[in-house]
């Protein structure tokens, strides 16, 4: 396999002590607002109804200035490889961890918002050297899309989806890395769907979280349980993405209060962690705070609370329509994601969809919310995904 070119270069994060110093203080002098006014009685998701309760946000607030770790996560990231690389005039920052496994095959795993590589950590070392020696191995690959994390923030527009897909083409090339899989789940999944779609010539095949149907398709046929999936879909799109319309109109002005305040960025994650995970009240039922804040920390520590909301007005509804993946393909809708998208529809896209799968639990955060079912998904998927390529390779050489 060719070595990375020289354009490649190690990275190490590493964030001041001023920097840690001044979160903690503005943590301790935040402003909180009075309590919301839903019920005291309310429990569950009811008690959220208004965003992120006072409670939780100040018990969250108090472990965030005086009990959490940020230097365990740094040096995590160091000890799994860092590096970054400039690709259209900007930094993009990304992990790599290669197996010792010979058959090893190369695997783009991207992230969405309002995550960040802190999504992919705790599934890299298993994908790379997994113990089963029957298991797929891969040489795993995390950048940070632009805007987000250790990754430049664009002084320009351009940096949609499209132009994000073909950097990812680029990265991988070189990293001697001319054929390789890839997955992703929200924008991550996009960005995925675009990679099979778009450079058929690289991608071996995808598995996605997040897949999308070609726009105007009817719900004739469908079950009455995919019909649930359109109107779950449609709901959330009507009544609960007010952020993605502020994200895809004003991301400036949500992003000074995500730039400049630690409690604002951190209110404002974590509704969506609350809202998107498959639990009955708080989302650290089944993601630990810990991880939450790694994820949290990042952008503050980046200043990229702004840079990453720009996605969505660089991307939000640009799918592009005609858009076909004919590459193998892996589906896995997990129950309490935002949108599922029905397998009639999933096949009007993705034309050779070599593995369906429904989970019984889990929401938009597979890989944190459930860990050990998204690897073993994630590992069949692509095993399958894997086994059709080569067999159509084996077709057109006989």
């Amino acid at each position: 396999m060719p070595r990375p070119t020289s354009d490649v270069q190690a990275f190490e994060a590493h964030a001041t002590d001023a920097d840690l110093d001044d979160l903690r203080a503005r943590l301790a002098a935040a402003r909180l607002p009075e309590a919301e006014t839903v019920s005291r009685a309310a429990s569950g998701r009811r008690r959220w109804d208004q965003g992120v309760p006072l409670a939780d946000l100040v018990d969250v607030v108090d472990y965030w200035r005086t009990g959490y770790d940020w230097r365990s996560f740094e040096a995590r990231l160091n000890r799994i490889g860092q590096f970054r690389t400039t690709i259209d005039g900007l930094g993009i920052h990304f992990l790599h961890r290669r197996s010792v496994r010979a058959d090893a095959t190369p695997l783009i795993l991207t992230h969405g918002w309002p995550d960040s590589i802190a999504r992919f950590v705790d599934a890299v070392d298993e994908l790379a050297d997994p113990e089963d020696a029957d298991a797929p191995a891969f040489h795993v690959v995390v950048p940070s899309l632009p805007g987000f994390g250790y990754s430049d923030r664009p002084a320009t527009t351009g940096w949609g989806t499209e132009k994000i897909a073909a950097a990812w083409v680029e990265l991988m090339g070189r990293l001697g890395y001319d054929k390789f899989a890839a997955h992703g789940g929200d924008w991550g999944g996009n960005i995925t769907t675009v990679l099979g779609g778009r450079f058929p010539a690289h991608v071996l095949g995808i598995h996605t979280t997040f897949a999308e149907a070609p726009p105007g398709l009817t719900t004739h046929g469908l079950t009455v349980a995919e019909r649930e999936w359109t109107e779950q879909t449609r709901d959330f799109w009507r009544d609960r993405a007010a952020y993605a319309k502020q994200q895809a109109t004003r991301p400036q002005t949500i992003g000074y209060s995500l730039v400049d305040s630690p409690v604002g960025l951190l209110a404002w994650i974590l509704d969506k962690f609350a809202e998107w995970s498959d639990t009955e009240d708080s989302p650290f039922e089944t993601i630990s705070r810990d991880r939450v804040l790694d994820d949290v920390t990042l952008y503050w520590l980046t200043r990229t609370g702004a840079s990453a909301a720009r996605i969505y007005y660089e991307s939000h509804n640009s799918l592009d329509p005609g858009l076909r993946v004919d590459v193998p393909s892996a589906l896995t809708m997990y129950p309490r994601d935002v949108e599922k998208c029905p397998r009639p529809w999933a096949r009007e896209r993705y034309r050779q969809i070599v593995r369906w799968s429904l989970p019984e639990s889990g929401g938009h955060f597979p890989s944190l919310e459930v860990p050990g079912y998204f690897v073993r998904d994630l590992r069949e998927g692509l095993a399958a995904v894997l086994a059709a390529g080569s067999a159509r390779s084996a077709l057109s050489c006989g």
